[in-house]
């Protein structure tokens, strides 16, 4: 088994994150080549995108919540989606929330705006995709709508979802965090927001 990653990308993030969460440790190589995939890599996923936990079957599993599920289920303490039907609901609700505005959000400002990503306005494609500075300002207008939304959730909670600490606190964090990249920061108006992120920053898997 491996996990294939790329240091700076928020997506593996979030898998680095949750594995570390469960104190899981599996082997990792980085298939990063200055600001593109290997060639290696993208020959051997066609794909062309990161993570991917390659089984050793030989089975490749991409998209980062897939890959947490499949350890969810073979490691499930401590739960980090949910514990019964309705907690496991609730967190994929915010978990999803949380990249519909601000991971692909911030994706569209970065991905738009990066002199390294000229022609790669989209991951995955092999030909040219061209950046659309239109979407630079829709891209800053969903991660607005995305601070606002989850400080107002986060007034009076100590995580995203619930009680406890879950995959919805970790998509959050590497949405920030990828909007920080992209030059967008937590509006000081969001006090709940930037408690939160604080306080979900300190944990030693934040550092994963």
């Amino acid at each position: 088994m491996k996990l294939y990653h790329w240091q700076p990308a928020p997506n593996p993030r979030r898998v680095r994150i949750f594995l570390a969460e469960k104190s899981i440790s599996v082997p990792m190589e980085d298939v990063g080549e200055g600001p593109r995939l290997r060639s290696d890599y993208r020959a051997n996923y066609s794909f062309a995108m990161v993570p991917m936990l390659e089984l050793d079957d030989g089975t490749q599993i991409g998209e980062a919540m897939a890959i947490c599920r499949y350890f969810e289920d073979l490691h499930p303490d401590p739960p980090l989606m949910g514990v019964d039907a309705r907690d496991k609901a609730v967190v994929d609700m915010w978990e999803r929330r949380a990249w519909n505005e601000g991971m692909a959000g911030a994706a569209e400002v970065f991905r738009n705006t990066h002199a390294a990503f000229v022609d790669r306005g989209l991951p995955g494609f092999s030909e040219p995709v061209p950046q659309i500075p239109a979407l630079v300002e829709r891209g800053r207008r969903r991660v607005a709508h995305f601070f606002q939304v989850f400080d107002a959730q986060l007034a009076g909670r100590s995580y995203v979802a619930g009680e406890r600490y879950s995959v919805a606190d970790i998509t959050t964090l590497c949405s920030i965090d990828f909007a920080k990249m992209a030059k967008i920061d937590i509006p000081r108006e969001c006090t709940d927001l930037r408690r939160w992120y604080e306080t979900v920053s300190a944990r030693p898997s934040a550092r994963a």
